[in-house]
């Protein structure tokens, strides 16, 4: 027993960090939902503790109503929306932020016990400190994102809603990072294998994909230039200026879509030939082979759904299962990176 508690491996914190990236996986699909159901800015204040409990009374659901219609949302969007209406889009907020508190709970509660316990591997546990940190600064990340809807704008600015995505999915990836790290304990080659700068650059190209992705989301930019491969007749889009560099990059609809379509061609370039390249790889582990071919498979498959998406004009199902889908694939491109370092 005493060996098992100074082992620097423990599958059963490797099973944990998982769950909580599953849970990170969960809030980010229902965050997904929340914006295209336009719900994220039906709660307008921010009680970490007290808000768990939704209103429990006609009277406590007026009163958060009432609340709601004094933002611009409410006021030049959704005038007139009965209280069952509210509600709706409420259920999807608040289940995003119990997700959030569930996860705090989730990762504190078993991490306290394995420390007790003694059955947390030594080299985690400084780390570990920095995830639970970097879960406690998403929440404030989040409320400062709704705070840019609720006074001037109807929807939270797109470059905070990257931000907000971003550091979950920094959370997400570290999460299955040290998973791995717990799994396998501290062992490792004298060398990363061949395969680690281009997994490395797969995975850092699909991170930055998804902070893409959500600036297209914030400027609703998956409603415009809805034709493939081209973008209203023309290869490179008439109306990509708008009129300084960061307005462009942050805020243009044809901007922000077109290098969505640019990084996502050269994902599919990179692990597409990365796949083949390992399948004819006669040395190559039998791992790194298999995720670079399940990588190079779902990448296929998330590129022809974000087609579909576009060319639909963004419908909820479809815009759901694509930033499920993207978290997926980050989170193969992840596994892989790390198999490649250790092969």
């Amino acid at each position: 027993m005493s060996s098992f508690l100074r082992s620097d491996r423990s599958r059963l914190v490797a099973a944990w960090l998982w769950l909580v990236a599953f849970l990170v996986f969960a809030m980010v699909v229902v965050g997904g939902a929340t914006r295209l159901t336009g719900s994220g800015l039906s709660i307008t204040q921010w009680k970490p503790i007290s808000g768990v409990i939704p209103p429990m009374s006609q009277a406590a659901w007026m009163a958060e109503f009432r609340r709601y219609q004094q933002i611009p949302q409410y006021q030049l969007v959704n005038r007139g929306m009965s209280l069952d209406a509210f509600k709706t889009i409420f259920w999807w907020e608040w289940t995003h932020r119990l997700i959030g508190r569930l996860l705090g709970v989730v990762f504190a509660g078993p991490f306290i016990a394995f420390l007790a316990v003694g059955a947390m591997p030594r080299r985690l546990i400084v780390r570990c400190l920095i995830l639970f940190a970097l879960g406690g600064l998403q929440g404030f990340v989040g409320w400062w994102m709704v705070t840019s809807g609720l006074e001037t704008r109807i929807s939270v600015a797109p470059e905070r809603l990257a931000t907000h995505l971003g550091l979950a999915l920094i959370l997400y990836c570290a999460l299955i990072w040290t998973g791995w790290e717990a799994w396998t304990g501290s062992q490792r080659p004298p060398r990363p294998t061949r395969w680690a700068p281009i997994a490395a650059l797969i995975a850092a190209l699909v991170y930055l994909q998804s902070l893409l992705g959500a600036l297209v989301a914030g400027n609703q930019a998956g409603l415009v230039d809805n034709d493939w491969p081209l973008m209203r007749g023309k290869l490179f889009p008439v109306d990509y200026w708008a009129g300084g560099v960061w307005r462009t990059l942050l805020h243009g609809q044809a901007a922000v879509q077109f290098n969505h379509r640019l990084v996502a061609y050269l994902i599919f370039a990179l692990a597409v030939a990365t796949a083949v390249a390992a399948i004819r790889a006669r040395h190559a582990a039998r791992a790194v082979r298999g995720l670079a071919v399940a990588l190079g498979g779902l990448v296929i498959a998330q590129v022809c759904l974000g087609i579909a998406t576009l060319m639909a004009r963004a419908p909820i199902s479809l815009g759901v299962v694509h930033q499920a889908g993207a978290a997926i694939v980050l989170a193969t491109a992840v596994s892989f990176a790390w198999r490649a370092q250790r092969a």
